[in-house]
C-alpha cells in the first residue's frame, strides 16, 4: 500500500477527529449511551427502547454528512471498488461479531480508551490486531493467486 503524502491533509484530519470527539462525548452527554455504530444498528434492528431516535440520527448521519461533503466538493472522489462480495461480507462478518461480543471498534476506542477503562483497551488491541492478521492473510492469498 503506498501513502500519497502529498493528498495527505492533517489539518483535515485533526478537525475529523475532534468533531467525532465531540460526537462521542455529547452522546455520552446528552443521550447517556456509547457512541458505537454496532450499537446504532442493532438497536433499530432489534429495538432498545428510548435509542430509536438517537440511532435514526445517528445512522442518518453516517449517510447525510459524505453526500453533503461531496456536494461541496470536500470529499475526493474515489476509484469505484471493483469486487463488492468481500465489502458486503466483511461488513456483515464485523457487524455480528461486534453484536455478539458486545462491543464495536467505535464504542471501545473511542469512548472506552477516553474512560481509561482497561478493557477497552483489550478490546481496542485485539480488534486492530485481527484487522491486521485478516488483511495480511487476504492480500497474502490474493498474491498466492495471481502466481
Amino acid at each position: 500500500m503506498q501513502i500519497d503524502w502529498a493528498a495527505f491533509t492533517p489539518v483535515h484530519a485533526v478537525v475529523a477527529g475532534l468533531l467525532i470527539g465531540l460526537a462521542a462525548g455529547l452522546l455520552a452527554l446528552g443521550g447517556r449511551q456509547v457512541m458505537a455504530v454496532s450499537g446504532m444498528v442493532g438497536s433499530l434492528l432489534g429495538g432498545a427502547e428510548g435509542r430509536a431516535a438517537w440511532s435514526i440520527a445517528f445512522v442518518a448521519g453516517l449517510f447525510v454528512a459524505p453526500s453533503v461533503l461531496r456536494l461541496w466538493g470536500m470529499l475526493p472522489v474515489l476509484p469505484p471498488a471493483t469486487d463488492w462480495g468481500p465489502l458486503v461480507v466483511g461488513g456483515v462478518v464485523l457487524g455480528f461479531g461486534a453484536r455478539m461480543g458486545g462491543a464495536s471498534l467505535t464504542g471501545q476506542a473511542l469512548c472506552g480508551l477516553g474512560r481509561l477503562s482497561p478493557v477497552a483497551l483489550g478490546a481496542t488491541v485485539c480488534m486492530v490486531a485481527g484487522a491486521a492478521l485478516g488483511v495480511g492473510l487476504a492480500r497474502s492469498l490474493d498474491h498466492w493467486g495471481t502466481e
